[in-house]
């Protein structure tokens, strides 16, 4: 059985899940400004293994990214370094992600 120890020990983040919303529609002068640096600096982070998978949001308001980190502050600081967020038109809601822990409480051995 598991004990209070054991649940301390096992919930721990193991990824950080950046929900990132536009409040404000981009006008096309700020489009064709900011993303011929955001798309390239996004694609860094995907191929140094920062962002896991990445997704559109279908509504078009923004963007999902599965993020290779356990620190909010690391997610954070990789974020607020883009173009759109550093140009305060993109911000990120961020949520660690870990282990489903009651599924421990179903091991018996």
């Amino acid at each position: 059985m598991a004990t209070a120890t054991d649940e301390k020990l096992t919930r721990r983040t193991t990824k950080i899940l950046a929900i990132g919303k536009v409040d404000e529609p981009i006008t096309p002068q700020q489009r064709a400004a900011i993303m011929p640096q955001e798309v390239p600096d996004t694609v860094r982070l995907y191929l140094d293994g920062v962002i896991d998978q990445w997704f559109g949001r279908p509504d078009g308001k923004g963007v999902v990214f599965i993020l290779n980190l356990t620190s909010l502050d690391q997610a954070h600081t990789y974020l607020s370094a883009l173009p759109l967020a550093k140009e305060h038109l993109m911000n990120f809601e961020l949520i660690e992600l870990g282990p489903l822990f009651p599924l421990r409480l179903l091991l018996t051995q």
